[in-house]
C-alpha cells in the first residue's frame, strides 16, 4: 500500500512532524513517500494520503489548500487524514477548533481532521512575523507531543493496515 504525507511547513516545525508520520508507517511496513505539497504531481497512485499545513491566523497554508483540491478532484479518493499544526502556548487546544477546514474535510472526505501544538522559533521569523508574535504575546517554545503524534500515526496504520484487503480487491 502506497501512502503519501505531505504538509506545507514554513518553518520546518510542520515539516518534522511529517517525517515522524512517515517513519512510523514505515516502520509499521507501508510503502511511504514524504513530499512538500508542491512536488506532488498527482496521487492517483497513493492509496492513502496524510495532508497537513501549519496554521497562521486559523488558516492553512495555499500550498497545502492546492493540494486539498487536486486530492478532492482525484478518482477514486484515497483515503485521506488531514493534520493541523500551530497552536502554542497554555492551553494549548482552545475548546473550538482553531483551524478553518470544514471545507477541505468535506471536500477531500477526509476520515479525520486533527491538530497539534507547534513550534514558535523566534529567530526563525521574519521582522513582521516577529512583530505579531511579539503583540499576540505568542509564548516561543515547542509545544509538539510526539507522543501524540506517534499514537495517531499509528492509528492510521492500524485503519491502513485493516482497510488492506479491500483495496486490493479487483
Amino acid at each position: 500500500m502506497n501512502v503519501l504525507v505531505s504538509v506545507a511547513s514554513k518553518h520546518g516545525a510542520t515539516a518534522e512532524i511529517a517525517d515522524h508520520v512517515g517513519e512510523v508507517l514505515r516502520r509499521r511496513g507501508f510503502e511511504t513517500t514524504v513530499l512538500h505539497p508542491e512536488q506532488v504531481g498527482s496521487v492517483e497512485n497513493y492509496d492513502a494520503v496524510v495532508l497537513g499545513s501549519a496554521v497562521y491566523a486559523g488558516h492553512w497554508l495555499k500550498e497545502a489548500k492546492d493540494l486539498a483540491a487536486g486530492i478532492a478532484d482525484s478518482h477514486p479518493l484515497p483515503l485521506v487524514w488531514l493534520m493541523s499544526s500551530g497552536p502554542v502556548g497554555v492551553p494549548l487546544k482552545p475548546d473550538e477548533d482553531p483551524v478553518d477546514v470544514a471545507g477541505l474535510v468535506e471536500s477531500t472526505r477526509a476520515l479525520e481532521h486533527t491538530v497539534f501544538a507547534g513550534k514558535i522559533d523566534k529567530s526563525k521569523l521574519s521582522f513582521g512575523e516577529r512583530a505579531v508574535a511579539g503583540a499576540l504575546r505568542v509564548p516561543e517554545g515547542d509545544y509538539r507531543d510526539w507522543d501524540s503524534i506517534t499514537i495517531w500515526a499509528g492509528t492510521i496504520a492500524d485503519i491502513l493496515d485493516a482497510e488492506m484487503p479491500a483495496l486490493q480487491d479487483p
